[in-house]
């Protein structure tokens, strides 16, 4: 009987342990406007960024505030919500853009689960909330995660203090374990895109990440996995065009076909990726897009 209570009383530390406490909020701009976000007040950023991500909000909504370098762009103030309808802890991405008539607003671009190995896009700064500044510049994480049966805890009570080990071989334990490198930002002047120098992913990574674009089930999901495999990957232009047939809108081809040049390992065959929009407007866009790089 004293073992089956310590077992529970194990069990019960588990699972209020494997609760997810705290949410991730992201915010970009669409045109690369620099801007400083507030979240309940506090500056989030010492140096203005295009993409700025804040981790660890303990908080479901938050009253931000986008004050822009370029002081002829208005601020913009709204609450963001960092949890779902259940008030659920989320991995939530905000979008600042421009309507057609040149107002800028912001607007919910993806909502996901928060999960330990989320791939941080690069040059994405990023801040623990409440923490200090951390240098501005580029982010590059490197994450490994091990599973086994056997769960760990420590059982406190009045007079008993002791380690136990649970092995059940229906239940996957995971350990995560993350190294992340920041590096400081040395200009602010704008750089010019350069192609990947490395090789492009190899066919059983690269269908693995379609499956995984596939499986979401909102456009804007898609979008956003997309980005962040190919922010830690290169990729060549019939990838690049492969992901984008993937993409049910013609607004979000022509969005990862922009960002995905600056990936790609033979830029001289970008023009492959024209093929996959149905508007001769769009290839135009993302050929003015490419000669101004």
């Amino acid at each position: 009987m004293r073992k089956l209570l310590l077992i529970s009383l194990c069990l019960l530390s588990l699972t209020s342990f494997a609760q997810q406490k705290t949410g991730n909020l992201t915010v970009f701009t669409d045109d690369g406007d620099k801007f400083f976000l507030y979240l309940n007040g506090e500056k989030q950023n010492e140096i203005a960024q295009t993409n700025i991500r804040v981790e660890e909000l303990p908080q479901p909504y938050y009253r931000a505030k986008i004050v822009f370098e370029d002081k002829s762009i208005p601020e913009i103030s709204k609450n963001l919500p960092v949890a779902d309808i259940d008030d659920k802890m989320m991995d939530v991405t905000y979008r600042v853009k421009k309507d057609k008539n040149g107002k800028v607003k912001i607007q919910q671009y993806s909502q996901t689960e928060v999960v330990p190995d989320f791939i941080i896009p690069a040059g994405a700064y990023v801040k623990r909330y409440g923490q200090p500044y951390p240098p501005a510049g580029g982010v590059h994480t490197t994450t490994t995660t091990t599973s086994s049966n056997t769960m760990n805890a420590n059982v406190s009570v009045p007079g008993i203090n002791m380690n136990i080990s649970i092995n059940d071989p229906n239940t996957q334990v995971y350990t995560t374990t993350t190294t992340t490198t920041r590096t400081s930002e040395t200009t602010s002047q704008p750089q010019t895109v350069k192609g990947c120098s490395g090789f492009p992913m190899k066919q059983n990574d690269f269908a693995a990440a379609k499956k995984t674009i596939s499986e979401s089930s909102f456009d804007d999901t898609k979008l956003s996995t997309a980005k962040s495999i190919i922010s830690s990957n290169c990729m060549s232009a019939d990838q690049v065009a492969e992901i984008c047939k993937l993409l049910s809108f013609e607004e979000s081809k022509l969005d990862f076909a922009k960002y995905a040049y600056r990936y790609t390992t033979d830029q001289k065959n970008y023009f492959k990726v024209n093929n996959v929009f149905s508007f001769s407007s769009s290839k135009e866009q993302l050929n003015d897009y490419i000669a101004e790089q």
